[in-house]
């Protein structure tokens, strides 16, 4: 089975994402471990914030077939370093949390994502209107970047994009 781990800053919007994707309407709480969820490991943002952390990102991505690198669309912290994806072998999607928010700068969330993911699609969403979730669960399912890149192709959405 494929699952997916997401790993962005505190409050980037993973728990709420995860909820979202697993069509689940309780509220989010702030993870303070790991959370395994059918098939998404939710992390806590200080996994990603604090290099001293890296270790344990690097040993659950043992366990995930894809590694989800969120960027909150109204935050201005970048935290993940250039490259960072390159250093973890499994599959990239970038993606694009609360995109529907006044004050959401999607350009900016996805030049941050590019910096930081070496191949793969970024998808921009909201958890709050469904907006690209649908995609996150295909893009799951591919087996590798030219399936990933084949799907993104076929679909008609022009806040997807793939690097």
């Amino acid at each position: 089975m494929n699952r997916a781990m997401l790993i962005g800053s505190i409050g980037a919007g993973k728990s709420t994402l995860t909820n979202a994707l697993l069509e689940n309407e309780k509220e989010a709480v702030k993870t303070q471990s790991l959370v395994y969820r059918d098939w998404i490991v939710d992390t806590p943002g200080e996994y990603t914030e604090n290099p001293f952390f890296y270790k344990n990102i690097m040993a659950t991505a043992l366990e995930v077939t894809h590694v989800f690198y969120i960027q909150d669309a109204t935050g201005d912290k970048m935290i993940f370093p250039p490259g960072f994806s390159s250093g973890i072998s499994k599959l990239p999607v970038g993606v694009v949390t609360k995109a529907d928010a006044p004050d959401a700068n999607i350009e900016e969330a996805v030049r941050k994502l590019r910096q930081a993911i070496h191949k793969g699609p970024i998808v921009v969403t909201s958890s709050i209107t469904g907006k690209g979730l649908q995609v996150l669960r295909e893009l799951v399912k591919c087996r590798n970047l030219h399936e990933m890149e084949e799907y993104i192709r076929s679909l008609d959405e022009s806040e997807l994009i793939y690097l």
